[in-house]
């Protein structure tokens, strides 16, 4: 099979790379995530203007018309980048739930603002008892005569702090973990009841807890079909996964070339350490590591945007499996093999690492999609 990039893809990843490579140097990078808002809102605006952040939107709702391949080769290159943007969150997996979910009012109330970055959307699916299973929902949602009224907390939503409307799972019946039950809602971030409380990650983003207390919302703000949003989380976070993994192997690649210059470079009994056979198979292993992950990638891509289906369901959960003992593995090898400098905040290779060890854990770690590959060979 030929997994090269067409002519337009290509065009694509360049257009991102050359932005990257110009308008974020890892001092830049240091300077975006200690800001108020974490990142940077030129670059933001830039992403807009160039189109990037319509990549994965139909046409007709304002966007490219991407596959999951064009939006995996944006998520690589701000991986080599490690830019801190919301893109994953607001575009990827928010955008998505409402361009799947939404009814043509909704699409058109938001979609185009968030096609053209001018909107930014966050997601609350987790919550502080969940780890990892989406369908441990305890934020309800109760009928009211004008609509519902929103109770509950939701943890760790990336960008929560900085966005204009909120996607958030809530339960309108069932019990605690049914899959069944659960429905998702559009908030206005400055509705009356939402209280955001913004923290710093290990990994340079900004993320918050969101409370909702008693938050008063129309039936409009209701996503999709009540109580059947399960089906529609699970296969947008599966598309969210896919360009996890692009971003997870640009970071990598940026990690390895990192590890091989500074073998080259740093001299112990008078020779490069690179000369040590040791730390050469350290090298390789890394690099094999690598060419597995980025393997790997390629075939969540190939599947992202495909018929929700068991055999969907196996190839994401195999390759967030692969990313996440890859990511780990390169990170580990390489802060060994650079020594104490490694860990060092003032050197990039350490930020590199945090990131990888982030999204290892975003939408499942590896332990946990090793056991849900497993549960789908049954």
């Amino acid at each position: 099979m030929d997994f090269r990039l067409n002519e337009e893809q290509q065009m694509l990843q360049d257009t991102v790379a050359r932005l990257v490579r110009g308008e974020y140097s890892f001092e830049k990078r240091l300077e975006y995530s200690e800001s108020g808002l974490g990142f940077s809102a030129d670059f933001w605006k830039q992403l807009g203007e160039l189109g990037l952040t319509a990549v994965p939107f139909p046409e007709e709702l304002g966007g490219f018309g991407g596959t999951g391949v064009e939006v995996q080769s944006v998520m690589t290159e701000l991986g080599r980048g490690l830019c801190v943007e919301p893109y994953l969150q607001s575009v990827v997996l928010g955008g998505g739930l409402i361009s799947q979910a939404g009814n043509s009012a909704q699409q058109e109330q938001w979609l185009g603002g968030i096609a053209s970055g001018e909107i930014r959307a966050a997601v609350g699916l987790q919550e502080p008892q969940s780890f990892y299973n989406l369908n441990d929902v305890d934020t309800r949602a109760e009928k009211s005569d004008d609509g519902y009224v929103l109770n509950g907390r939701k943890a760790v939503v990336i960008g929560g702090h900085c966005a204009d409307v909120l996607v958030v799972s809530a339960r309108t019946s069932g019990d605690s973990r049914d899959a069944e039950g659960i429905s998702l809602f559009l908030i206005p971030a400055d509705a009356e009841g939402v209280e955001r409380r913004t923290y710093p990650t290990i990994d340079g983003s900004k993320g918050c807890d969101l409370f909702l207390n008693n938050v008063q919302l129309g039936t409009d703000a209701l996503l999709g079909d009540e109580g059947k949003a399960a089906e529609v989380i699970e296969y947008q976070s599966g598309r969210a996964i896919s360009a996890l993994c692009g971003e997870a192997v640009g970071a990598m690649e940026v990690a390895c070339d990192l590890t091989l210059e500074y073998l080259k470079q740093r001299k112990q009994f008078g020779v490069p350490i690179g000369k040590f056979q040791v730390l050469q198979h350290r090298m390789v292993d890394m690099m094999s590591e690598l060419e597995q992950a980025r393997s790997m990638a390629i075939l969540a891509a190939s599947v992202a945007d495909e018929p929700q289906s068991d055999e969907r369901r196996r190839i994401l959960a195999a390759a967030k499996n692969v990313i996440g003992r890859s990511g780990q593995f390169i990170s580990e090898q390489g802060i060994q093999s650079h020594g104490g400098i490694g860990m060092t905040w003032e050197y990039n290779f350490a930020h590199y690492a945090k990131r990888l060890v982030m999204i290892n854990h975003q939408l499942g770690d590896d332990d946990f999609h090793l056991e849900r590959y497993a549960a789908l060979l049954k």
